[in-house]
């Protein structure tokens, strides 16, 4: 069961689903400029794929070491991802100009550097002038002595400049394009019925001689290009710095990485092109290619919606939660029975109005609470905060190692430190993962501890576009075990015994195979035996392996996975009762829900964990059951709405890849519309 046929390389299986993204942007029934963004998210995807997944191949490759979750060569492996890269960039180029001809139609024009009229080149210059040149600055290639010096991921023109005077002399430049200060899309004043937009490097293009006229030159070519870099970051050992201070440290380091990816436009001439990859420390063993002549496209996920709603998502107004009364105390509410809360649908705000409401409540005694990823402008944070100037003890641990978001974290642990805040130190080697909040309250002279253990972030931003879903309880025997959590972050060298949590990195993965193993005997006594599962990433092979056996043994299981899935169902004897599907829409589904059948009782559980080796071993992890009668229903009838999507689910790990389900002639169900529907309806 170990051989390839049997396990999807989790890299293919990675590119597949971000080929589901791509789809969305294919879509005839998405509003167009949706379309846009989606191939916005499918580029910005691929670029933190080539930045972490294709760094750490090409790290192995060189060593020639196959990582444990590895059935396949790191070299066999490269082959294959640049080929489906190939393959779906061809499809990527297609999408896009089928999208901006549509476009067209709909009088919504881009208009380039060659194409513009007088007043739009008017408009266009004093544009430049007043935004755009201020914060040009142009490199000399020739001039460059340190190409670690410039930053990966962004665009830059790499320009020829010529004398009309002195055509055979030539001299070459780069400008950064700077996408993070000044939006990449600029709208010009409309005509008649058309709207116009333009590229930023556009822009830059129209207006070379404004930069480089006072140096002779009069003529210019400009191309776009694009590179890469590896993306992990490599912590040292100094014993006198600091955690965080290493961090920091690494994450500057990560700036001058080595290149894993190169693009550039197919049209650069060969001598400017062979020039950059001299400069810029670039050879044939990194992904090189010839594109567009735009990069970066990822900035279509902030495409301006040019004042016409019909082309974007109607919006879905969050639900407010039947059972949390307004002008009521939520801890009160949450006193009274558990409460679940499903995001986007209904509103994050609620959990700010829990922190503010515990952070003035004088029997409220201590908040703790953990942070993956935070807003930029954390309201949670600031209640934190609000809930330490007002005598509260608070302690937050706040995982300055979450990829990306590491320099944000940092700031905010240092913020926080400031204002009072208890802050837990990082625990080296491992990442806390873990969603949990815990508030502890003095009610007739004990302690009775409120917690809500949600599968996703406490971000306010990403609660608007990710599908999660959030517990609040005041049962005992939970908070309780929350609160040993806690304690074990602070000191994690007694791990407790958990009656009711599952905890990684300790037990999580042999609970889930005990559980597993339960529904096998079950199955083999003619019991009711079947799994549902929901996750982000099945990764993990001992897991995997478990799941064939429980197919093997009779266990129906209904897999739900969004992103990287190395199971292959359907196989005759081997996985002929496993039926796999993945859901791309509107949000991000992120939401971990097990439900096993458990001979007829079935057991509900949420989870922060995926099934991956790093979630498993590397990370604190909390799978949390779900007790109340209706809080179970309301998942089970969440999770059938998915598995009957017809319209949105793709079938997983077959051939060919991504095939939509099909409606064998029932009802339309797009989830994501019938489960809003559903908790509209729900009292």
């Amino acid at each position: 069961m170990n051989h390839p046929k049997y396990l999807i390389n989790r890299e293919v299986s990675w590119l597949e689903f971000n080929g589901r993204v791509l789809q969305e942007a294919m879509d005839p029934g998405n509003p167009i400029i949706e379309r846009l963004k989606f191939l916005g998210i499918f580029s910005s995807n691929r670029d933190e794929f080539f930045r972490v997944r294709v760094a750490t191949l090409k790290r192995m490759a060189q060593i020639e070491k196959m990582g444990e979750e590895y059935t396949e060569s790191p070299r066999k492996v490269l082959e294959q991802i640049q080929k489906i890269v190939s393959d779906q960039e061809k499809i990527y180029t297609e999408t896009y100009q089928a999208i901006k001809e549509e476009l067209r139609k709909k009088h919504i024009i881009f208009l380039d550097d060659k194409h513009l009229d007088e007043s739009q080149g008017k408009f266009v210059h004093q544009y430049f002038q007043n935004s755009v040149r201020p914060i040009l600055f142009p490199i000399m290639v020739k001039s460059l002595h340190n190409p670690d010096t410039l930053e990966d991921n962004d665009i830059f023109l790499a320009i020829i400049l010529r004398n009309s005077a002195h055509p055979t002399k030539e001299d070459f430049a780069l400008i950064r394009v700077p996408t993070d200060i000044i939006p990449r899309f600029l709208i010009l004043p409309s005509k008649d019925d058309n709207k116009f937009v333009m590229f930023l490097d556009d822009v830059i293009r129209y207006n070379l001689s404004e930069i480089f006229s006072p140096f002779g030159f009069d003529e210019f070519e400009s191309f776009t290009i694009k590179f890469t870099r590896d993306a992990e970051l490599d912590i040292d050992n100094d014993i006198s710095k600091s955690f965080m201070e290493q961090l920091s440290d690494s994450i500057k380091k990560r700036k001058k990485g080595a290149p894993v990816r190169f693009v550039y436009d197919k049209n650069i001439p060969q001598h400017l092109l062979d020039l950059l990859l001299s400069v810029l420390n670039i050879t044939m063993e990194d992904h090189i290619r010839g594109g567009g002549r735009y990069h970066n496209l990822k900035d279509f996920m902030s495409f301006p919606k040019m004042g016409m709603k019909a082309l974007v998502y109607e919006k879905m107004k969050p639900l407010t939660h039947p059972r949390l009364i307004e002008r009521k105390s939520i801890l009160n509410q949450i006193k009274e029975g558990d409460i679940m809360l499903h995001y986007p649908y209904q509103s994050f705000q609620y959990i700010v109005d829990l922190l503010r409401e515990a952070s003035i409540d004088p029997k409220v005694r201590a908040i703790k609470m953990t942070f993956y990823r935070a807003a930029r402008d954390s309201n949670v944070i600031n209640a934190l905060i609000n809930a330490a100037r007002n005598g509260k003890d608070v302690t937050v641990f706040l995982e300055i190692q979450a990829r990306f978001d590491e320099k944000a974290n940092i700031y905010w642990t240092r913020k926080l430190r400031e204002e009072g805040v208890n802050i837990i130190k990082t625990l080296p080697g491992y990442k806390v993962h873990a969603k949990l909040l815990l508030i502890r309250r003095k009610e007739d002279g004990r302690n009775i501890y409120y917690t809500n253990i949600s599968t996703g972030n406490f971000n306010e931003s990403t609660a608007k576009v990710y599908s999660d879903d959030s517990l609040l309880t005041a049962n005992q025997s939970i908070t309780n075990e929350v609160n040993m959590l806690f304690h074990l972050f602070e000191s994690p060298y007694t791990p407790p015994r958990f009656e009711h949590l599952m905890v990684a990195p300790y037990q999580m993965r042999k609970q889930l195979i005990r559980l597993l193993n339960q529904e096998i005997k079950n199955a083999k006594s003619g019991k009711e035996a079947w799994v549902i599962i929901k996750l982000n990433n099945l990764v993990d092979n001992k897991i995997t392996q478990k799941l064939y056996k429980a197919s093997q043994a009779g266990v129906k299981i209904q897999l739900i996975c969004r992103g990287i899935c190395i199971l292959v169902p359907g196989i005759p004897g081997l996985s002929e009762n496993i039926t796999a599907i993945g859901i791309v829409d509107k949000f991000l589904e992120h939401s971990r829900v097990l439900v096993f059948a458990n001979g007829g009782s079935p057991k509900y559980f949420i989870a922060s964990a995926d099934w991956m080796i790093r979630n498993f071993d590397h990370r604190f992890e909390v799978i949390c059951p779900i007790y109340d009668p209706a809080l179970q229903k309301e998942l089970w009838d969440i999770l059938q709405i998915q598995l009957a999507d017809n319209k949105k689910a793709r079938l997983i790990s077959q051939t060919p890849e991504n095939q939509y389900k099909k409606d064998d002639g029932k009802k339309k169900v797009r989830s994501q519309v019938e489960i809003y529907n559903y908790l509209k309806n729900i009292k």
